[in-house]
């Protein structure tokens, strides 16, 4: 595995009221992306962020904006958060009736295609648009709320997700989501991640600056 490790820090566990300091605190950690979790409340039970969130940052930092879309007909959204300046679009299988149609889409707009699986979603759903995707997204918990507890059993699909990748010769980053702290990073990373989404981990520490860089070195030991 060749890929650097990009840690990408989830404003979904910000504090809105002061995004920019807590975003111009990870960027000086470190932070390679800037995660955005955007759900609609019927793919999830959760309402969230819509492109004028990924606008904002768009002013606030340069960094690449990872957005990450938990809503159905995603077809819809690829344009707007195009124009918004999102860098990563990143979507559900189960959301839409023609995958292999939005990845192109979504690149043809000038952004990195992105698929995320479920815990419960097959790898299968991955296969057969690997040559589509510019980044693989496993979820290790179940998506629509922040602070959750990493589900252990999914980073033996992380593994094979890795040996998929690798075995088709695909140069797509393997992302992992949900309870990525500096228990479970070291896992994750020894399965084959590479990019790492962290919410409460960063923005609820005492130190979100160096949270960044603690959670990079405890990577960079598990391999």
């Amino acid at each position: 595995m060749n890929h650097d490790v990009y840690i990408s820090p989830s404003v979904l566990s910000a504090d809105l009221t002061k995004l920019t300091d807590d975003v111009e605190k990870v960027v000086s950690g470190g932070a390679d992306w800037i995660h955005v979790d955007v759900m609609d409340g019927h793919f999830v039970p959760n309402l969230t962020f819509g492109a004028g969130l990924v606008a904002a940052l768009k002013r606030i930092t340069d960094l690449p904006l990872d957005v990450h879309l938990m809503v159905e007909r995603p077809e819809w959204y690829i344009a707007p958060f195009a124009d918004a300046g999102a860098s990563v679009f990143t979507f559900h299988p189960e959301t839409t009736a023609h995958v292999q149609r939005q990845l192109d889409q979504v690149r043809a707009c000038g952004m990195l295609a992105g698929l995320a699986l479920n815990p419960g979603t097959p790898l299968s759903y991955a296969e057969e648009v690997i040559d589509d995707l510019d980044l693989l997204l496993i979820m290790t918990v179940n998506p629509g709320f922040p602070a959750q507890r990493y589900i252990e059993t999914v980073t033996g699909k992380v593994a094979r997700a890795r040996a998929l990748l690798d075995a088709r010769g695909s140069s797509a980053r393997l992302e992992v989501d949900g309870g990525i702290a500096r228990n479970t990073i070291a896992a994750a990373r020894g399965a084959g991640a590479d990019t790492f989404v962290a919410g409460s981990a960063i923005f609820g520490s005492d130190d979100p600056t160096s949270e960044v860089g603690e959670l990079r070195k405890l990577c960079h030991t598990a391999v």
